[in-house]
């Protein structure tokens, strides 16, 4: 071969004495032949593939841009050059002498090598992304190739006269041009773009070439902006990503459904033979049926055996995740190999280089050679690092979107059963982070193969190095595993014990949160801050325990490199005296054991987020297996509710369905819209369906797209059906009218709007069946008239279709077709109003009990002064206008952000988000005192000991290697030797102490810290005034208390441990150097402002997007969480398929700022890990150029240390970053921390024992607003209340009525004036004192998990009896005695397991419990059926009679009995009189009573 190519040349191809000499160069013929063809042969061999899209349609061809004219004006220069080189070769060949051969080809070769490139130019402007990797990788390739030739010629034109002068031009105009298309398709795509964007450079549509250092410049000039990030490439969406996982899970699925059948036959086969029937098998058989039948709930979920251990497919998830990314891992598999391979070329270079300092002959190209070889190695090893992690966060990011859009579309098609087994928070929980654990897993997956590959070549080169010796250093690393998975299991079994405490935690806080309002009437804090407290003690039990688990296992990590490298070299010097430890071995030996630490370190660390995601699995696949044979009911009562229930309605008739409490009303509604488990029997709907359920659902949108729920708008349609539904009024009140943007749960509406809203929504969708669920309950009695004949009513809107009316509004019966009464879950009799009444059935007793009303006496109200608005929310105006104003801040805010509505559907964007530029440093501060400000400095103390100590073995290794030169030819004397073995052991096992040291002080102090933060924020928000939670969502509050101290919790104190480690790590490594080599002090200057530079720019712009990141995922969740709660009214109206969409858009512009965030770091990790190499390359040169003054062990620490800088360079930014966005935490705490308190809970001052004795109220002058800057809303009331008197409150919307229950309890404070009760001014005495004193039973009956008797009375005080006695009294006896569990019974979140009206009645029980002198009643009649008002009314006048009652009437029937009625108008007292004497005179009372059909005291039997 070489013969030929000498013959092809005309010159020698290679000759090794060219190299043995100090001007070493390369033999001509391998420069025209090798160096040639090398960079060639790469583009022809991927030409084909740059080619493609010529082939394909031309249709999309971009527009010409300068650069291409420039790219292709260059690449036709460079064609010129080589036909000019080809011409001259032909007109000097034809002359007396023949040419060699290479001087024809070489010149053709470049004619059509340069053809190729303008054609995959022309080719590239039909892609989308213009620049050709392939051809950037070419230009690197020709240029280093070009280097060699290039010094070559310059070197022999210096020495002697230039001999060929065309061809040594030409050669140089040649390089010239390839070096500008070099930077100018740089300037294209960037050096950047080789790794990054192999794939992810083709993501930017083509408006614009905005590159990663754009965005960051941007990032760090102004906060970015959603429309600065980034769009997604199609098959990134989360539909494309989505759609290949379903298909993959359907297949999936079914294999595992039939492993399932396996188990369960052979489990049959076991219990046949054992004889343990129990009738199981059948309920198993009947479910496999179920999961046959319902293809579209295959999501996530199996069978269920036995009840008490549950069994579903298992295990099919990490496959389908497996096959659903082939294509990402296959290519992060190639380049985590290459990485590897080249991870060990840096030690045997540095072996190389040793050897060259130690060899005084050795010429001094070689150790540039040296330098130059591990400078690129590092360059390429770090481009192959950064493209394989810049994949795994890839496949991360795109494994979360496919789950989290699974569990939304498997939410659903979840059955009720399931859905009530879990609640939201749970599910929501699932989403948020257990899918999270999959995304951090997703990104070091590879680390399972790749570990053990770099342990297996470090271990083959040690050999190489040490030989059997090697042995010594194994055995200690495999004594260390069974360490770890000890310790490994462990942590796990405490991890499952704390996600059991973090989520009870959350759910109780949860509960607080929205019942906060009870809590502060009932003066209950207390009770449930210890609960939470006592949760939270056993959480940072736990967490302790896990820390001292930590800090063991990070102390067996840091031993092992240390105690590896000391057995393997005692062992090698102690075998043989003729072994003596040189710099080459041990540092080459230290290099390849620095290369072990990582995969060591990360072995554990994968496995263990294995770990973690293991029960997560299980948690995901066992989210809703549909529960079997569940018998619906209202509350847990043992028989099937619906007992074969026959009903058969006919099209376009009213049907009103009426029944006592828990009889089965809503039930009846849920089994027609399929939400009921079907035993039984059949439901055949014919016809499109809308359904207004109980409480209204209502979606964090404008009340426009409220009401048209995803239909087209229909202008004329649109503003019949507002005002047809009363809304225009209120229309007129909302600030932005139907633009208003609605809260989360419909947070700034009235009950009453909520639900007529709710009936809006409806009547719009003009669907042929109508299915209302006891619409008319929370509005007013008029306002339900109106209703009634504009809508639901013979002569209304939906007087064509077919209605289902649940109601208990008996005046509207007569107008009914058909009347179906509900019995105990059984129809007990239906037909028309008449016919039931002639029957004398229980609907005739049960209107015979609750007076009649007939056709006349609703005829006779005129529609005279009737005001549609004129209703009663849970909320008076003012909490309302409270609401609205924030709506409207949070539009201005969205608004100045450019965040449009509908690309961020997230209702008050936390303004915290964007705010700061920077981290004040009294955030690290502020933490660092919780800790404790002398554990803090015992804490950096132990590091600064252990890193002297690190400092002091590598310096001690490196005298012991010296010693290799200084006994050259003698034998080496054992004293001197067990000297530097003793004290190499002993300077690193200090080192590993004082890490322990440090690890177990910072754990200590991290818990205090932890225990510190939560308390404070904890106690504050339970003593923060009422009117911040109307205008704080619930949302963000629950995230203080669930990510914030999660991150206070266990992410900060990581980070500042990592923080400390690196900082110590880089500060001795620079140390050591300079020790070698001083003249690196004057290197570092530069690179350390290189590297501040790049650190700011980044920090800023990752800052940036990591709140966009968490800006737009918190709407993920709130959509999700929105979702599950309105579930029935999506199936109800069919919109599951836009609610998904809704929810892939909502995942993609999150998954955007992802990705944008993923390609910023790598950005920054490829400048950084540049910093690393020139800090390799500037050791090394510099142990070159210092060589005869240096020892090899010095060089070898030096450069060994170096190698090591690199990747510690990179985590420095990363962990700064990382603290700096976690810190943000504390500073969130701390906000909340810091929010203005109510009036302490108890003074100095305590009223007497048995105060209230009289109940005697006094209102003196008393005024009363919101917030300062807001009106009054009460203008100055001054009214006497006496002992005993039953007072009604009346008023319309907004005239101060709920104000002035708020006033008594002071959740409003007085702006004037004061409240007397029993001679003492309430302003004077402790909240808690004046709030136990009063009873309320508010409005909406809340209630809290636990047992029933923790509901009754939190604290403990009163005996079992008096509790019966109070629940006798509350006619819920009967009901409890029949629980299996009595007083412990457990209720469920938000009492979800009782039926409205028993809760109404718990809340009655508490206040009879209490039995205070004064109680306030605030219409807590709304959503109860007659029968449950009746028996509320009876109780109060029997057991309150000695008691001071304020009623807050709703309907004006209730008050009718009252002593006296004060009427209220716009803050004042207007009337206040006996209702005999008001409706004497004209009054607005005797108004208001002829519009509900009241003419005297006599008619309010009702």
């Amino acid at each position: 071969m070489p013969a030929a190519l000498e013959e092809f040349c005309g010159s020698v191809f290679w000759n090794d004495s060219f190299l043995a000499r100090s001007d070493a160069d390369l033999p001509v013929c391998f420069q025209q032949t090798v160096l040639v063809w090398i960079p060639l042969g790469f583009l022809w061999v991927l030409a084909p593939w740059q080619l493609l899209p010529l082939c394909k349609s031309k249709s999309k061809k971009s527009p010409l841009t300068k650069l291409y004219k420039i790219k292709q004006m260059l690449v036709t220069l460079l064609l010129m050059t080589a036909v000019a080189e080809l011409v001259m070769a032909i007109t000097e060949g034809t002359g007396q002498y023949s040419l060699p051969a290479v001087r024809y080809t070489n010149p053709s070769l470049y004619i059509v090598t340069w053809v190729l490139v303008l054609l995959i130019h022309y080719a590239r402007s039909f892609c989308l992304c213009r620049d050709s990797v392939v051809l950037f990788c070419f230009w690197i390739l020709s240029l280093l190739c070009g280097i060699l030739p290039f010094q070559s010629l310059v070197r022999r034109a210096l020495q002697d006269p230039i001999s060929d002068v065309p061809r040594f031009v030409l050669f140089f105009i040649s390089y010239g041009l390839q070096l500008l298309l070099f930077i100018v398709s740089d300037s294209e795509s960037s050096a950047f773009a080789v790794r990054t964007f192999l794939q992810t450079q083709c993501w930017r549509h083509a408006k614009g070439r905005s590159l990663p250092h754009r965005m960051i410049y941007k990032g760090h000039r102004k906060p970015l902006e959603i429309e600065d990030v980034w769009d997604l490439k199609d098959k990134d969406r989360t539909q494309a990503l989505y759609a290949t996982f379903e298909k993959n899970m359907k297949t999936a699925l079914r294999k595992a459904q039939a492993e399932l059948e396996k188990r369960k036959r052979k489990k049959r086969r076991r219990e046949r033979d054992t004889e343990h029937m129990n009738g199981m098998s059948k309920a198993q058989s009947q479910d496999i049926l179920v999961l046959e039948k319902q293809p579209k709930k295959k999501k996530k979920k199996g069978g269920k055996g036995d009840s008490s251990h549950k069994d579903y497919p298992k295990k099919w998830l990490m496959k389908v995740l497996f096959k659903t990314f082939l294509q990402n891992l296959v290519m992060s598999v190639a380049f985590k190999l290459v990485h590897d391979v080249l991870v060990f070329a840096s030690p045997q270079l540095l072996k190389l280089l040793i050897a060259f300092v130690s060899d005084a002959e050795a010429f001094a190209w070689q150790g540039y050679l040296y330098s130059i070889l591990l400078f690129l190695a590092a360059i390429l090893q770090s481009l192959c690092l950064q493209q394989y992690f810049n994949l795994c966060f890839q496949l991360g990011t795109n494994v979360r979107a496919s789950l989290i859009a699974a569990i939304y579309k498997k939410a659903l098609t979840m059955s009720s059963a399931t859905r009530k087994e879990s609640t939201v928070g749970e599910t929501v929980n699932l989403m948020s982070a257990d899918a999270q654990r999959f995304m951090d897993m997703a990104n070091f997956i590879h680390q399972l193969w790749s570990s053990p590959l770099q342990i297996i070549l470090s271990i083959v080169f040690l050999w190489g190095e040490l030989g059997p010796s090697v042995l010594a250093g194994l055995a200690v690393m495999l004594l260390l595993i069974p360490i770890n998975g000890f310790l490994v299991n462990k942590s796990k079994g405490i991890q499952v014990r704390n996600m059991k405490n973090k989520d009870e935690r959350m759910k109780i806080m949860g509960e607080v949160l929205n019942g906060i309002k009870i809590l502060k009437f009932f003066a209950w804090e207390p009770s449930f801050e210890k609960r939470i407290n006592e949760i939270r003690a056993c959480e940072l039990k736990d967490l302790l325990k896990f820390s001292y688990l930590q800090s063991v296992s990070i102390f067996v990590f840091s031993c092992a490199p240390f105690l590896v490298s000391l057995a393997s070299f005692a062992v090698y010097v102690l075998v043989d005296e003729n072994n003596v430890l040189d710099a080459q071995k041990a540092f080459t030996s230290i290099s390849l054991f620095n290369v072990l630490r990582f995969p060591m370190a990360m072995l554990p660390l994968v496995l263990s987020s294995i770990v973690q995601v293991s029960p997560q699995e299980d948690h995901l696949i066992s989210l809703s297996e549909p529960a079997h044979g569940a018998q619906m009911c209202d509350g847990p009562r043992p028989q099937t509710p619906k007992d074969h229930v026959n009903l058969d309605i006919k099209p376009g008739s009213l049907v009103a369905v009426v029944g006592a409490v828990g009889s089965g009303k809503s039930s009846l509604i849920s089994a027609m819209l399929g939400e009921m488990e079907n035993i039984k029997g059949h439901i055949n709907i014919q016809g499109s369906l809308a359904y207004v359920p109980q409480q209204a659902w209502i979606q964090n949108a404008t009340l426009k797209d409220n009401i048209l729920f995803g239909s087209e708008l229909d202008e004329a349609r649109y503003q019949k059906v507002i005002k047809a539904c009363a809304l225009l009024p209120d229309l007129e009140l909302l600030p932005a009218g139907d633009q208003t943007e609605i809260g989360e749960k419909g947070i700034n509406l009235s009950g009453g709007q909520k639900q007529r809203v709710s009936l809006a929504r409806a009547v719009y969708n003009d669907a042929d069946i109508y299915i209302l669920d006891d619409p008319l309950s929370a509005v007013d009695a008029h306002v339900g008239k109106h209703l009634f004949e504009h809508v639901l009513g013979p002569k209304g809107l939906l007087q064509k279709k077919t209605r289902i009316l649940v109601t208990h509004s008996i005046s509207f019966l007569p107008q009914a077709d058909n009347i179906v009464v509900l019995v105990a879950g059984t129809v007990s009799e239906h037909g028309s109003y008449n016919t039931l009444l002639a029957n004398r059935g229980a609907f005739a007793q049960f209107l015979n009990s609750y007076g009649t009303v007939g056709l006349d006496g609703i005829e006779e109200q005129g529609d005279e002064g009737m005001e549609p608005c004129v209703e009663e929310g849970p909320d008076d105006v003012v909490t309302m206008t409270l609401k609205r104003e924030a709506s409207i801040h949070r539009k201005e805010f969205t608004r100045r952000w450019g965040l449009s509505q509908s690309s961020l559907p997230s209702p008050l964007l936390p303004a915290l988000l964007f705010r700061r530029p920077g981290v004040k440093f009294s955030m690290y501060l502020r933490y660092l005192r919780a800790v404790g400000l002398g554990f803090s400095f015992c804490v950096a103390m132990s590091y600064v000991a252990d890193y002297v100590a690190y400092v002091g073995t590598n310096l001690w290794l490196s005298a012991w290697t010296d010693d290799a030169e200084r006994y050259q030819n003698e034998t080496y004397p054992v004293q001197q030797r067990d000297l530097r073995i003793g004290v190499f052991g002993a300077l690193g096992v200090s080192q590993a102490l004082f890490l322990f040291l440090a690890t177990i002080l910072s754990s200590h102090g991290a818990m205090r810290a932890s225990r510190i933060v939560h308390e404070q924020l904890l106690s504050n928000i339970l003593r923060v005034p009422m009117s911040f939670f109307d205008t704080t969502p619930t949302g963000r509050i629950v995230n203080r208390f669930a990510k914030d101290i999660f991150t206070v919790d266990e992410t900060i104190p990581m980070s500042f441990r990592s923080w400390l480690n690196c900082f110590m790590g880089i500060i001795s490594t620079l140390l050591m150097i300079a020790l070698a080599t001083p003249f690196f002090l004057v290197v570092i200057v530069p690179l350390g402002i290189f590297y501040y530079f790049v650190l700011r720019f980044y920090i800023s712009t990752s800052r940036q997007l990591r709140r966009l990141d968490s800006v737009t995922r918190s709407p993920i969740y709130s959509h999700f969480g929105e979702t599950v709660s309105g579930l029935s009214v999506i199936r109800a109206y069919g919109h599951q398929q836009r609610f998904l969409q809704q929810n892939e858009k909502t995942m993609d512009i999150n998954q955007k700022t992802v990705h944008s965030w993923i390609v910023s770091n790598r950005w920054l990790a490829i400048r950084l890990e540049f910093v690393g190499s020139l800090v390799v390359f500037f050791s090394a040169l510099l142990a070159v150029i210092s060589k005869n003054s240096l020892e090899g062990g010095i060089v070898g620490l030096s450069v060994s240390s170096a190698l090591n800088v690199t990747q510690t360079l990179n985590w420095l930014v990363r962990v700064s970053s990382e603290l700096e966005t976690n810190i943000v935490a504390v500073e969130r705490v701390h906000e909340y921390t810091k929010v203005k308190r109510e009036a302490p809970w108890v003074t100095d001052k305590r009223p007497p024992h048995g105060w209230p004795s009289k109940g005697e109220i006094q209102f003196v002058d008393y005024k009363v607003r919101y917030r300062p800057e807001l009106e009054l809303v009460l203008q100055g009331i001054t009214c006497n209340i006496g002992s005993t008197e039953k007072i009604g409150v009346v008023g319309r919307t907004g005239a101060g009525k709920s104000s002035l229950t708020n006033c008594l309890f002071r959740v409003l404070e007085a702006a004037g004036g004061k409240i007397i009760i029993d001679g003492l001014d309430i302003a004077t005495i402790g909240l808690h004192d004046l709030r136990q004193n009063l009873t309320i039973i508010p409005q909406d009956p809340v209630l809290f998990t636990g047992t029933l008797r923790m509901n009754l009375d939190p604290f403990d005080q009163y005996t079992d009896e008096e509790v019966w006695k109070a629940l006798e009294l509350a006619h819920l006896k009967p009901y409890v005695q029949e629980l299996p569990e009595r007083l412990q019974h457990i209720v469920s979140e938000g009492g979800e397991n009782l039926s409205v009206g028993q809760r109404q009645l718990v809340c009655l029980a508490r206040a009879l419990l209490r039995k205070a002198k004064i109680l306030i009643l605030d219409e807590a009649t709304a959503a109860v059926d007659l029968e449950t008002d009746h028996l509320i009314q009876t109780t109060i006048r029997s057991a309150f009679a000695d008691c001071t009652v304020l009623t807050i009437a709703h309907r004006l029937h209730t008050i009718m009995d009252s002593n006296r009625v004060m009427v209220m108008h716009a803050g004042k007292i207007v009337e206040f009189d006996s209702p005999e004497k008001l409706l004497q005179k004209q009054s607005i009372f005797s108004a208001m009573a002829k519009d509900a059909g009241i003419t005297n005291t006599e008619t309010t039997t009702l």
